[in-house]
């Protein structure tokens, strides 16, 4: 067992036991080095990995904000392996948006018309229509918080997980392969458009339209940035 897992399943133990709970503090680094009988090396990477899994938070110094502090309970929402596997692996490109695709789909698909996140997502697609210029970081922000907020209209709690265990890898492909787009500007104007029009069907309860529609824009983007072949290939 890697030590990051050693750490997590520790920090499962303790919660689970009642010794810690989260606001609580990990034990400094030295100590918990000789309780898990690591190096403070490896625990100096565990701790690290599991700040960007969200379960603690590293504070540097001292005062009250000193010290690792759990903010979330790892055994909450998704399993250990595939928080820790989203975390720490390069996934392929071409594996999440086939995973987006199922997911997506099925989620809008099932989304209540009147389901609350819809408003979000509505209010998310006027950040996008905003003024021109908007920053491309800024853009793929708010477009990776309208697909949770679609997803999440599903009311599904276990693909609102996976959708926001992803988030992070989404946006940042995202990102990467702006580069490959001949014209942003264009790109941007159409993910606009295609947004409204997955909402419109989600609205008007055509849940086997919105499926169709978020298929398609997925796989649309990452095609327009000459991803099209490994699509094919399966």
């Amino acid at each position: 067992m890697r030590t990051h897992q050693l750490v997590l399943a520790w920090i499962e133990d303790q919660l689970s036991a009642g010794r810690l709970a989260v606001g609580g503090r990990l034990p400094a680094e030295r100590t918990l080095a000789e309780q898990l009988k690591v190096s403070r090396t490896s625990v100096r990477e565990a701790i690290r990995i599991l700040e960007a899994m969200g379960v603690v938070r590293a504070g540097v110094g001292s005062g009250p904000d000193a010290g690792t502090v759990v903010i979330s309970d790892p055994t909450a929402a998704l399993g250990s392996a595939l928080r820790l596997h989203v975390a720490t692996q390069h996934l392929p490109v071409a594996d999440i948006v086939e995973t987006r695709v199922l997911l997506e789909s099925w989620a809008v698909g099932k989304a209540r018309p009147d389901a609350p996140e819809l408003d979000e997502a509505a209010a998310l697609l006027a950040g996008m229509d905003g003024p021109d210029g908007l920053p491309v970081g800024d853009f793929l922000a708010l477009d990776v918080r309208f697909h949770l907020a679609l997803a999440n209209a599903a009311g599904n709690a276990v693909v609102s997980a996976m959708m926001g265990s992803l988030r992070e890898s989404i946006q940042g492909y995202a990102a990467e392969l702006t580069s490959n787009l001949p014209d942003w500007d264009a790109t941007a104007s159409r993910l606009r458009a295609e947004h409204h029009a997955i909402l419109a069907a989600v609205r008007r309860g055509d849940g086997g339209r919105a499926a169709e529609l978020v298929a398609a824009h997925i796989e649309g983007y990452y095609q327009e940035a000459g991803l099209g072949a490994e699509f094919r290939e399966r």
